[in-house]
């Protein structure tokens, strides 16, 4: 069975930092692109930062210079390091691992952030 667990979301003032980790199990954890997607309400979901399997980042120009993307594929884990928080960055945030190959997608759960006064 997939699981992507997230977590580390939650209430930051702006100009704060948060962390979020996945945790992923179920699935060859290095051989995936991993990613990190937002939805904020009323909106779509959007790609914030994807790290192939070779460590190649990119990332959303509303959040170049402020954010960034690791993994630990010994943990089986990823990271997206938010730093200069702004209230539009307010959303859900959700984990995805892809695999190029089989063209399979996994889904975590989601974590909250908030960014507000």
């Amino acid at each position: 069975q997939v699981q992507l667990v997230e977590s580390g979301g939650g209430l930051v003032q702006p100009g704060g930092s948060l962390r979020l980790s996945c945790s992923v199990s179920g699935i060859i954890f290095s051989i995936n692109t991993m990613g990190w997607y937002r939805q904020a309400p009323g909106k779509q979901r959007e790609l914030v930062a994807a790290i192939t399997s070779d460590g190649s980042t990119n990332y959303a120009d509303s959040v170049k210079g402020r954010f960034t993307i690791s993994r630990d594929n010994a943990k089986k884990t990823n990271y997206l390091q938010m730093n200069s928080l702004k209230p539009e960055d307010t959303a859900v945030y959700y984990c995805n691992a892809r695999n190029a190959l089989t063209a399979s997608s996994f889904w975590g759960q989601g974590t909250q952030v908030t960014v507000s006064s």
